[in-house]
């Protein structure tokens, strides 16, 4: 049986071609096969990278069954799987995230190192692979680093990154600005996404204090069709939230690429005071500009912080 290879709920472009490119690794270099799956529906940024480079789209994975073989990229948060991921057998973990908690049976091949991106980490372990990449996959390594990365712009980015980067782009004879410009402007396209739709976009929950947070960071160079939608969006929000009953609450984070900052929508008292008590602001509308602010992972997660009133 086939291997399953996958990473989080609301998938990227990096834990989409993450999984493809580790999938593709195992079948092309191993005894063993595998498979890559996404787990949601792929964002319109990753759909063009997987066009431009001629790879298929990986199937959607549902659930899956007790004893399952399963490599997990780009998490080890167990909120971002499925839930019978605690039944499954877990081989293998590559992520470049803060460890999350996801339990395994026993013990597990896992590399987590704190890089930017989940297929620099590939990258390094293909080893000698990495002097004869096939196009579409030097390409895949690329577009997931330019991505993660913003094209060099988030503080997540390593030297380390921007080597490989550099490396493969030479070797595809591709200009990574004009390159990283098209792949944003697909990222940008959300015509034909509903409100609740933005909010799952990009999406991860988080505990901050006692309160489960579910924060959403929507990345793009036009902000505006996005914060133009804002009172639809928090309408939405209060949907999501009857529905999730485990989620406290929200944070929409819209992060403008080329000015380098973020919009984070402040639509109530809680919102309001987080953000005040974590980023030292004082929020007076429904939203809130914060400089400099591109990184979920490095500049949001890591300061969230309840008020001494709700500790």
């Amino acid at each position: 049986m086939s291997i399953k290879v996958f990473g989080h709920i609301s998938p990227d472009t990096d834990t989409v071609g993450s999984a493809i490119l580790w999938a593709w690794y195992m079948k092309t270099h191993t005894a063993q096969d595998a498979v890559p799956f996404a787990l949601g529906k792929l964002n319109k940024e990753t759909s063009f990278v997987l066009q431009k480079w001629g790879i298929p789209e990986p199937e959607i994975l549902l659930s899956l069954e007790k004893g399952d073989d399963v490599i997990v990229v780009d998490t080890t948060n167990p909120q971002e799987l499925l839930p019978e991921i605690a039944n499954a057998n877990i081989l293998r973990i590559i992520d470049h995230h803060k460890l999350g908690g996801l339990q395994t049976a026993g013990p597990v091949e896992a590399t987590i190192r704190p890089l930017a991106c989940t297929a620099t980490i590939i990258y390094d372990l293909l080893g000698e692979v990495t002097h004869d990449l096939p196009k579409e996959i030097a390409g895949l390594i690329l577009s997931c680093i330019l991505s993660d990365t913003l094209e060099f712009r988030s503080p997540t980015t390593t030297s380390h990154d921007k080597d490989v980067a550099e490396i493969l782009a030479k070797k595809l004879g591709l200009d990574v600005t004009k390159y990283a410009n098209e792949m944003f402007a697909a990222k940008s396209d959300v015509s034909d996404y509903t409100d609740i739709g933005l909010i799952h976009l990009d999406s991860k929950k988080y505990p901050v204090g006692d309160k489960n947070i579910r924060v959403s960071s929507i990345e793009t160079t036009m902000p505006e069709l996005i914060l133009d939608r804002k009172h639809g969006i928090i309408k939405a929000i209060k949907e999501v939230l009857d529905e999730e009953k485990d989620t406290d609450e929200v944070l929409l984070f819209v992060i403008d690429i080329l000015k380098e900052e973020a919009t984070v929508l402040t639509y109530n008292q809680f919102t309001k005071d987080l953000i005040s008590t974590s980023f030292g602001v004082r929020p007076d509308g429904d939203t809130h500009v914060l400089p400099g602010v591109l990184s979920r992972k490095k500049q949001i997660i890591p300061v969230l912080k309840l008020p001494e009133s709700m500790v």
